[in-house]
């Protein structure tokens, strides 16, 4: 599991899916969310602008990402 460290109290996943690399900008987010490619905490979620906290787990392609 690979952490993302984030600077403020959250971060929007679709903010969190560039960082981590699983898409090159953001109009590459909407199509992964709509196919329920993505789990955050281990439910299918979306919602582009869905708000991580520290401890949050989002599954993308098989790689995990846990937000600290």
């Amino acid at each position: 599991m690979e952490d993302v460290s984030i600077t403020g109290d959250m971060i929007r996943l679709g903010q969190l899916l560039k960082l981590a690399g699983a898409v090159d900008n953001g109009a590459d987010v909407r199509p992964l969310l709509a196919d329920g490619a993505v789990t955050v905490n281990g439910e299918v979620d979306t919602r582009r602008g869905r708000q991580l906290h520290r401890g949050d787990v989002v599954v993308f392609d098989g790689i995990a990402v846990r937000v600290s």
